[in-house]
């Protein structure tokens, strides 16, 4: 399949765009600085992933867009607050984000800390506003909140920190990356198919396609950090090796990591087969991530 995105991609990043700008931008009374530092950090760059997956997932099974809009968002101010926390000196200490200084770089790293815990809280007021059912609601908190926390996204960190300059086997990489990076990514999926009742059989099946969407999305990322264009991915490549962090390539070798990742490209289309829909937009999307250029 083709990487070239959709036309449907731009419209979609468009619409969180907007839901993003606005309920930031809305909140500035408080600390315009802040919402300065949040807006830096959010807006205007980034594939938006998690935030298509939401519109691809739930459209192919029959979710209007407008009712999509607030998932998306809430689940991209989550990642975007993973990024401000995960790129400061205490963590990754990055200076390079989206082809731009890191929040800490351009601000200082206690706005840094503040952005991201601002975005963070604002994720979950918004979803809590969304204009669906209480059951619904509650059901979409508690998946984004579980996938976000120590069960997930904040564990699959902590693991990774823990074991930089040490050995892992493929297994316990696996599950670590299936937290940090699958969770979120599964999340997105988990949101699209809520917002549109999904029975039982097609959730099972969409679960198992995002499963292996999130590894094949790190273990792209990991080649990226050993042979991308940092002009292209945005961020300081080589920085896995520097700091002795454990990757895929370091543990297969590129040619390993590149077998994988076909292994993963054949899991999700087998998966995507099993949903009664035209999940069309969720192949491109996978494609996408495990070919991607950046």
């Amino acid at each position: 399949m083709a990487t070239e995105q959709a036309p449907h991609w731009h419209r979609w990043a468009e619409r969180c765009e907007s839901i993003l700008a606005n309920a930031i931008h809305s909140r500035a009374d408080g600390d315009a600085r802040l919402a300065e530092a949040m807006a830096y950090a959010a807006l205007d760059g980034g594939k938006r992933m998690r935030p298509l997956l939401v519109y691809a997932t739930g459209t192919a099974l029959g979710a209007s867009e407008s009712t999509l809009d607030i998932p998306a968002a809430a689940i991209e101010l989550i990642h975007a607050y993973s990024l401000v926390h995960d790129d400061l000196p205490a963590m990754d200490d990055d200076a390079l984000r989206r082809g731009k200084p890191t929040v800490h770089v351009a601000y200082d790293e206690a706005t840094a800390i503040l952005a991201g815990d601002g975005l963070l809280t604002l994720a979950f007021e918004l979803l809590g506003q969304a204009p669906m059912a209480p059951p619904m609601i509650v059901a979409m908190l508690q998946t984004l909140a579980r996938a976000a926390g120590m069960q997930g996204m904040v564990a699959g960190q902590s693991i990774d920190l823990a074991h930089v300059g040490q050995s892992m086997s493929l297994e316990a990489l696996r599950q670590m990356h299936g937290a940090k990076t699958g969770a979120l990514i599964r999340c997105a999926v988990q949101l699209g198919a809520l917002t549109a009742n999904a029975d039982a059989t097609a959730c099972a099946a969409l679960d198992d396609f995002a499963d292996a969407l999130g590894l094949a999305f790190q273990i792209r990322d990991d080649i990226l950090d050993v042979e991308g264009d940092p002009d292209l991915i945005g961020k300081t490549a080589g920085k896995d090796a520097v700091n002795a962090k454990p990757t895929y390539p370091a543990l297969l070798g590129l040619d390993g990591s590149r077998a994988l990742l076909a292994e993963l490209a054949q899991r999700m289309d087998n998966a995507l087969s099993r949903v009664p829909a035209d999940t069309g937009e969720l192949a491109r999307l996978a494609d996408f991530a495990a070919t991607r250029a950046h």
